[in-house]
């Protein structure tokens, strides 16, 4: 199968970390301990979030006296994308010798028009106490908002609309090339009456984008893989239990956190919808179970998988 995977920030950096380098690269290479083995029986795309290293070299471009201003959102999304898409690379080429992998960078095409950009809500960087948060907030003109027991950073989340190297990556593909991209969401971008690309001050859902992606390059599966084994029902109630097998229609009746599992929910509903085929979310570690259909929330037409006929 062709196999889309939307790994969460977790992957790179778990909640309470310190944001160093060894500590990050240590967590990937868990990471591609189960990456690696998909690679070998399937076409294999890797996405990744990026929001606690976007948000810590924000506050380090804000503070630094060599800067007349702050290096701009989509310049540190870039940065981000390369930083974790080096060391994805690195370590799936030491986890499969002889396998061609690339980390691109790429652009997120989005519409200067979205309502987004009146309405911050993306989360991103390191989290912080209410009087912190107000602090930086007024020092660097930034919005904050509460996010669960703190206070983070708010940027706006422009809808993906295309990925701008898709032909390319889809040319990688054919070669054999596990491809690592679309880091963050992508880096936002619009394009102006004369087709010149320019970029915004926005992160992009990374799994939006993903499911995007997955639907532009005919994937057969979308996993948006994360530290939670399925999608719960009715979440921190004496109610709650979870799902195992459901269908969009199912999964839109409910409903979910927007900062967390809700744009993982709405990426697998759409990419199901539009395309037909299989997306689940569930962990990292139990991906393989997952397209066995063993673990996971997984999401299809029918509700169930492998496909089967509805006659």
């Amino acid at each position: 199968m062709r196999v889309i995977v939307a790994l969460g920030g977790n992957a790179v950096l778990k909640r309470g970390q310190a944001p160093d380098a060894d500590v990050q690269q240590a967590n990937i290479r868990t990471a591609v301990k189960t990456l690696a083995r998909l690679a070998l029986e399937h076409e294999l795309v890797i996405t990744h979030g990026n929001g606690p290293q976007v948000g810590l070299l924000a506050v380090e471009s804000a503070a630094d006296p060599n800067l007349t201003r702050p290096y701009p959102f989509d310049t540190l999304g870039a940065q981000t994308q390369g930083m974790i898409g080096y060391w994805m690379q690195q370590a799936l080429q030491n986890a499969l010798p002889g396998r061609q992998v690339l980390a691109m960078v790429t652009q997120t095409l989005v519409t200067a028009v979205d309502p987004a950009f009146e309405n911050p809500t993306k989360f991103v960087g390191q989290v912080y106490d209410q009087e912190a948060a107000e602090k930086l907030a007024a020092e660097y003109g930034w919005t904050v908002r509460q996010d669960g027991p703190h206070w983070r950073r708010v940027v706006p989340s422009p809808v993906p609309r295309r990925i701008v190297e898709t032909r390319l990556i889809r040319m990688m593909i054919r070669e054999g090339v596990v491809v690592i991209c679309a880091g963050g969401g992508g880096i936002p971008v619009v394009r102006d009456e004369r087709g010149r690309l320019t970029g915004v001050e926005a992160v992009v859902d990374k799994d939006l984008t993903t499911a995007l992606l997955a639907e532009a390059l005919d994937c057969d599966a979308f996993l948006s893989l994360t530290d939670v084994p399925r999608v719960l029902r009715a979440f921190g109630t004496p109610d709650q239990s979870e799902i195992a097998h459901t269908t969009p229609h199912e999964l839109r009746a409910l409903e979910f956190p927007a900062g967390s599992m809700g744009p993982k929910v709405e990426a697998a509903c759409r990419f199901v919808e539009t395309t037909g085929d299989m997306a689940a979310i569930g962990r990292l570690d139990e991906a393989e179970r997952i397209l066995e259909g063993s673990a996971g929330t997984i999401v299809t037409p029918n509700g169930r998988w492998p496909l089967t006929s509805t006659l």
